[in-house]
């Protein structure tokens, strides 16, 4: 009986990349902070996790065998522009640092919670094949 890791893992699997990606967009804006004209963005993670879990895309990456992970959740086609809290300080950058921070912070909570969701997950199916 072959062990089928979407049923197995759940939306878990999904996660992990795409809060890895937002981390790396988030950085890349706290990087820019003081670039001039530089626009914050960020991932939607609802609509990159929807690509992911569906398995639809526009231009998806060739797979050469059905069990490779599906890449489209995190295509350029999840990322967006934010938008700005504060008013334009003359120089057009929309980066707020502490909204970029809180963000960067929620993310990393975030992602070690998918973490420990999938270590839960590994540890049940490796009781199961062990047999306790």
């Amino acid at each position: 009986m072959a062990i089928n890791f979407d049923k197995a893992l759940g939306v878990h699997q999904y996660t992990l990349g795409i809060r890895a990606k937002r981390a790396e967009v988030i950085a890349s804006n706290i990087a820019n902070a003081d670039t001039p004209h530089y626009k914050a963005r960020d991932v939607n993670f609802d609509k990159a996790l929807q690509a992911a879990t569906s398995r639809q895309g526009g231009l998806a990456m060739s797979r050469s065998d059905s069990r490779h992970f599906d890449l489209t959740a995190l295509s350029q086609q999840n990322y967006g522009y934010r938008v700005p809290n504060q008013p334009d300080t003359g120089d057009g950058n929309t980066v707020d640092m502490q909204k970029e921070q809180s963000e960067f912070m929620k993310n990393a909570l975030e992602y070690q919670m998918s973490l420990g969701f999938l270590d839960g997950k590994f540890s049940g199916m490796k009781k199961a094949l062990r047999g306790n």
